[in-house]
């Protein structure tokens, strides 16, 4: 039996290891909810504000997808990977960042703030010709794919610890991150990859809403309705 009277928005800290769709799938089956969607894809590397619609609200999602997101990154320098992050196969190793330092790094960060030109990865979930551009390198295939426009409205150093610096990000829909921190890394010269990312607000979502995904495994169905925000928060319709 499903519960179609549970409606409303709840945030989660999604783990390491698991999908944005593993959240949403094992949400939809402990509580029996015929309607379970989210407002931004976490790759398993990240960590943090996953954006969970329930019921009524999954007609939000376009409209939340829109808003900015902001990241905690650690990226390490001295070395590249294919996929911009540490699940990747490294391509470049021994990079010199020795004569790297916190003004030269500012002085780069700031080339790369607001608006700006991304080409997608192809480890991506951007399609191309129907096809998921991840599918297709999973074949070993590589198509040419065409710069999107991002912003990046934010972009700080939170600590500076060589060969590991500490990035605050905050950006548009459709950036992605590990490939903002493979480019700093070109611009500096060594090489960077994201060893790990923590998104830390969806819109006007933030940790501090998000609900641990480990509490969730052992709460009741009574018990969920006390963690959504309220239904009327963003006056979705309510017909089904």
């Amino acid at each position: 039996m499903t519960h179609n009277n549970i409606n409303g928005i709840l945030i989660v800290d999604k783990p390491i290891g698991i999908t944005s769709h593993d959240v949403v799938d094992f949400i939809r089956r402990k509580f029996k909810i015929k309607k379970v969607g989210h407002a931004g894809t976490l790759d398993p590397l990240a960590t943090g504000v996953l954006v969970v619609l329930l019921g009524r609200a999954t007609k939000l999602s376009n409209t939340l997808l829109t808003r900015d997101k902001e990241y905690e990154v650690l990226m390490t320098l001295g070395k590249r990977t294919d996929t911009g992050d540490a699940d990747g196969k490294v391509i470049l190793e021994g990079g010199d960042f020795s004569k790297v330092t916190v003004e030269a790094t500012k002085k780069i960060l700031s080339k790369f703030s607001g608006d700006l030109f991304q080409i997608p990865p192809m480890t991506s979930a951007v399609k191309y010709k129907g096809k998921k551009l991840y599918e297709l390198a999973r074949k070993g295939i590589v198509v040419e794919r065409s710069p999107r426009p991002i912003k990046i409205t934010g972009l700080e150093i939170l600590s500076f610890n060589l060969p590991e610096v500490v990035l605050r990000v905050k950006c548009s829909k459709g950036t992605y991150v590990r490939v903002l921190c493979d480019d700093i890394g070109l611009a500096l010269g060594c090489g960077a990859y994201v060893a790990r990312i923590r998104r830390t607000g969806s819109g006007e979502f933030s940790l501090i809403d998000a609900v641990e995904f480990g509490r969730l495994k052992d709460m009741d169905k009574d018990q969920l309705p006390l963690l959504l925000k309220n239904e009327n928060y963003y006056k979705f319709t309510t017909t089904s």
